[in-house]
């Protein structure tokens, strides 16, 4: 089973008059970056919301999206600071007094002054508030993996499609090679009949000719490497997981034998198959950048 890096994972978890919802979506990258956005009240569950997601995904940039309500009746308390408000009222009976105003201090007025009255925010039991958000987070990961692993089968299906492609132009190219060498001899032949204006031709050197020319077209190791990294990535992709780097790592091999192949024909049927051969490696990663 392989993953895409492409997913989109959302849940939503109400419970004691509070509300998460939490959104997972993510494209691919080389390796695990995730950003959170969350209020503020929530920033302290931070490092435990990313160590939950380390369950659930290994590569990938990953944005998570929080929001958070509390629709209890009393969220917050407002406190009377006697002891502030008795020190306010003393100091402006004192200066009444040292500059012989008139003492028209109100209760409206002293009310005014800070932290006479203090909004302080209910405490909260961060065990519960986390077991809900936990919540919310595992169910939108487990949501993502599932749109991962889906969109992962398809890939699968689609890489194997082409690897059974390129195994067909590798046989054409490697049942050509022979081919080419008798075309070569036959026109070399033809070539010194003509300079020579004789029909006698030295076998020995036309040999020798021919085997050179043999050993620099031959594509016999590259047509071994091809083959076998075709298997290798068929095999890795049947064992499944995070495979995305290795997968990478073959496509490139791949593409290095294609491209000798390519430098080393000497024939335009081969030229051609060469050319697609290396298009079709290139869409083989393409698709891999997409695999965790």
């Amino acid at each position: 089973m392989i993953k895409s890096m492409t997913g989109f994972g959302r849940c939503e978890v109400v419970e004691n008059s509070r509300k998460f919802a939490v959104e997972i979506k993510s494209v691919n990258h080389r390796y695990l970056d995730v950003n959170i956005k969350m209020p503020k009240s929530l920033n302290f569950f931070e490092s435990a919301i990313r160590a939950e997601l380390k369950n659930y995904i290994s590569r990938g940039k990953v944005d998570v999206f929080i929001s958070y309500e509390d629709f209890s009746e009393k969220t917050s308390t407002v406190h009377y600071n006697r002891e502030v408000a008795e020190e306010y009222l003393k100091y402006l009976r004192q200066m009444a007094q040292d500059f012989g105003l008139e003492d028209d201090i109100r209760v409206s007025m002293l009310s005014r002054f800070p932290d006479v009255f203090i909004m302080e925010e209910n405490g909260t039991d961060e065990e519960a508030l986390w077991k809900e958000l936990q919540k919310a987070v595992k169910g939108a990961a487990k949501m993502f993996v599932d749109s991962r692993i889906a969109e992962g089968a398809n890939l699968c299906s689609d890489l194997m499609e082409k690897l059974n492609g390129m195994k067909q132009w590798v046989d054409f190219i490697s049942g050509r090679s022979p081919a080419i060498v008798q075309e070569y001899r036959r026109r070399l032949e033809e070539k010194v009949r003509e300079l020579l204006e004789d029909a006698h031709v030295d076998e020995g050197r036309l040999v020798t000719e021919v085997t050179i020319y043999a050993d620099k077209v031959c594509v016999d190791e590259e047509i071994v490497r091809l083959r076998s990294h075709i298997e290798t990535t068929e095999n890795t992709l049947r064992e499944g997981g995070a495979i995305g780097r290795k997968l990478d790592f073959i496509a490139q091999e791949m593409n290095r034998e294609a491209n000798t192949i390519l430098s080393k024909a000497n024939d335009l049927e081969t030229s051609n198959v060469a050319i697609d051969l290396k298009t079709e490696i290139e869409k083989i990663r393409e698709q891999i950048q997409n695999i965790e």
